[in-house]
C-alpha cells in the first residue's frame, strides 16, 4: 500500500469553487453571507440619524434632509430588501437546522421563496410607508 505523502500530487485535494456549476441556491446561500455584512455595516447609517437627535435640531435636520434626497431613498429600499432577504433566509437555515427539505427540489423551491418574498416585503414596506 502506498502513501500519499509519498506521491507528488498536483491536483487539488479538495474540490474548488471552480470546479462547482453555480445553482440558484448556491448564489442565494453566498448572497445570504453577504447581506449579513451589509446589514451589520449598514446599520451604522441608520444610527447616525438615530443619533442627529441628540445633536440637535441643525444636525436633525441636516442628516434628514440628506436622508430624503432621491439616492437615499433607492439606498433604503435596498437596505430593507437586504433585511428582508436576511431575514427570510434565515428561516430557511432554521428549517435545515430542524432536517426538514433537504432534497434539491425543496432546496430551490426555498431558495425562490427567500427572493421573492423578500421583494414583495420589501415593496409592501415602500408601499405603505
Amino acid at each position: 500500500m502506498t502513501n500519499v505523502k509519498d506521491k507528488n500530487i498536483e491536483r487539488p485535494l479538495s474540490p474548488h469553487l471552480q470546479i462547482y456549476h453555480p445553482s440558484f441556491s448556491m448564489i442565494m446561500s453566498i448572497f445570504h453571507r453577504i447581506t449579513g455584512v451589509v446589514l451589520y455595516l449598514g446599520i451604522f447609517f441608520l444610527l447616525l440619524w438615530y443619533f442627529s437627535i441628540f445633536f440637535g435640531a441643525e444636525t436633525f435636520n441636516l442628516v434628514s434632509a440628506i436622508l430624503s434626497t432621491q439616492l437615499s431613498k433607492i439606498t433604503l429600499f435596498f437596505f430593507v430588501w437586504i433585511f428582508f432577504h436576511h431575514m427570510y433566509g434565515g428561516i430557511r437555515h432554521f428549517v435545515w437546522d430542524f432536517g426538514l427539505c433537504f432534497d434539491i427540489r425543496s432546496v430551490d423551491i426555498l431558495a425562490f421563496l427567500t427572493l421573492v418574498l423578500s421583494l414583495s416585503s420589501a415593496i409592501l414596506t415602500f408601499i405603505y410607508l
